[in-house]
Parts: structure tokens; sequence; C-alpha cells
């Protein structure tokens, strides 16, 4: 985490929110990455398309946001970006989401991407890399889909168009069907 590690990269993150309300059930600290090349019209964050947008993800910022996981009150760590799935990304997301699993496993995992499950799934889809299916199996609810500005809805709970889905990823790796979340599962 945070070093070179023959990648190539460091990953990059935009902004933590600690108490974040808005990108999943109950209290929850979110991290978002730096990096997307989906660059999704009417995306609300613009800044982190940019791979070097803000600051290196290291060691210390990973204590931080186990930190501020501990408490009973904070129901979870929220993946967002940018694109958490950019191949760029993926290895030191992995590693990182393992730590939160290994140091927090009452806590649960969201993740959200611009790629659909079945795109995932595609051979040919960018986000294919030698981590990607092990990375999924740290998540705990997965939305998915591009913004699509024409299919914007403010209405709906935790995403900001209509194609986009929130999947209740165990589920569907569980099931091989897709699987939906819904607020019945609080």
């Amino acid at each position: 985490m945070g070093s070179e590690k023959g990648r190539g990269r460091i990953l990059h993150y935009g902004e933590i929110k600690k108490f974040d309300i808005a990108n999943g059930i109950g209290v929850r600290v979110s991290l978002f990455v730096s990096g997307c090349r989906n660059a999704c019209p009417g995306c609300f964050n613009r800044d982190t398309w940019n791979f070097k947008y803000g600051k290196p993800f290291t060691k210390d910022t990973e204590k931080e946001i186990i930190d501020a996981l501990a408490p009973s009150y904070v129901a979870g760590l929220t993946v967002l970006g940018g694109e958490p799935l950019e191949p760029e990304n993926q290895p030191d997301i992995l590693e990182f989401l393992k730590t939160v699993r290994e140091k927090l496993p009452q806590k649960t995992i969201w993740l959200f991407t611009g790629f659909t499950l079945e795109e995932l799934s595609e051979p040919d889809c960018r986000a294919k890399t030698p981590y990607l299916e092990e990375l999924l199996r740290q998540i705990d609810v997965l939305i998915d889909g591009r913004f699509e500005e024409e299919k914007k809805n403010i209405s709906l709970q935790f995403r900001g168009s209509e194609n986009q889905r929130v999947i209740d990823l165990k589920a569907t790796l569980q099931t091989g069907k897709i699987t939906l979340w819904s607020d019945l599962r609080r």
C-alpha cells in the first residue's frame, strides 16, 4: 500500500468522509479514490477522474480509516470514486479491503462502480484483472452502472440514475443470479 510494488503507480484518493450517511446504510466511512476513464456526462465528482488527484493512499491513510471504522456505531466502509475498479486501482483496493475484513469483520463493505456486474464478467472488460474476482468477494453491496444523466433521479436511494443497481453481491456470488439489495435487509 502506498508503494510502487512494481505496478507503476500509487493509489490516490480525493476525500475520506468519516461520518457519511448518504452512501450506504448507517453511518459509514467513505473513501473516494482517484482515477476514472468512464467520464460520465454529468458526473458529480469530475476531479477524481485524474489518477493523481488528491493524496497518495499510504499505510497512515489505511490506519486513519481503520480507526474511523472501529466505533460500534459505524456500520462499515464505502469505496467510491473515481472508479475503484480501474485496473491500476485494484491491487491497492484489494489489499485494503482484505485488511478491513481481517481487522473489522463485522463491518459491511459497499463499493460503487461504473461497470455493470455483467461487464465485469466479460473477458475484454478493461477491469478484468487477476485481482478482480478476489476483490469482488470482499464486497457486501455493489452499486453498479455508469451514471446516465438522462436517467437521473434524485429520489433514488444510494444511486444517481435509474439504470444503476444496488446488488447484494454476497448473495449474487453464492447463487450465480443477480440479487438486488433492499432496505428490508437492515
